[in-house]
């Protein structure tokens, strides 16, 4: 059964332009037509459920649009997302959190945001605190944080709410090893419960490791598709 799929997907942003003077727009009966750049072009991609899949390419290749294509925070240009499941995410450090907020209150936040109720994030709140091993700074607004304890609260949320698809955004490279290794570790107890799993990253031990299968974006194109260990092969021959 399909977990996620993208069809015919694209994605252009508009280029950042100089603002016209006040004398320009007088003397101008046109407005300055606006520039766009392809983010993505032409995407198809099928992510079976139960499947994990890591997305590989170098800065700016386009495969964390990919990622906010799939979670809806960005509307293709054209195309068509479907989306089966459940979903949870970890984008950028800080997203979803209100600064603000105590961590406790944003997981509240969060799990309101994410369609639970509030007896139910109850439930769950103590494991969330216990697995994010953030102390007393849970009690602490979210604009005192570090990055790696954001990183440690988004990630415990993220995945003690039980996603059918879970989405994550090369975030786990802010934490300390040992709390990596902590993380990929829930991944895997995710993955055993046939959970769909997508993940972007630049650590090709993490896409060989916890992957069964590697999608390597090149200029807003899937470029390469296919075994872990095979694709991270090439990519690697070809930034060396």
């Amino acid at each position: 059964m399909t977990a996620i799929k993208l069809e015919n997907i694209n994605k252009d942003f508009i280029k950042n332009q100089t603002a016209p003077t006040l004398k320009q727009l007088l003397l101008s009966f046109k407005r300055p037509k606006k520039e766009f750049m392809h983010g993505l072009t032409d995407i198809n991609l099928t992510v079976e459920k139960g499947e994990s899949v890591s997305i590989v390419g170098t800065n700016g290749s386009g495969k964390s649009t990919l990622l906010r294509i799939i979670c809806g925070v960005y509307i293709p240009t054209s195309g068509k997302v479907t989306v089966d499941g459940r979903m949870s995410t970890m984008l950028e450090l800080g997203s979803g959190f209100h600064p603000d907020l105590t961590g406790v209150e944003n997981i509240y936040f969060n799990g309101a945001v994410l369609g639970f109720s509030y007896n139910e994030i109850r439930d769950k709140v103590d494991k969330i605190i216990e697995f994010s091993e953030l102390g007393d700074f849970i009690n602490e607004p979210i604009r005192t944080y570090s990055a790696g304890m954001l990183m440690r609260l988004g990630f415990s949320i993220a995945t003690e709410t039980e996603p059918d698809i879970l989405l994550i955004d090369e975030v786990l490279a802010v934490g300390d090893n040992a709390y990596q290794e902590k993380c990929y570790k829930r991944i895997n107890d995710i993955k055993s419960h046939g959970k769909t799993i997508v993940f972007v990253t630049h650590d090709m031990r993490a896409a060989t490791d916890f992957a069964q299968r590697t999608v390597w974006v090149k200029k807003g194109k899937i470029y390469m598709d296919g075994e872990s260990h095979k694709i991270v092969e090439n990519y690697l021959k070809e930034i060396s």
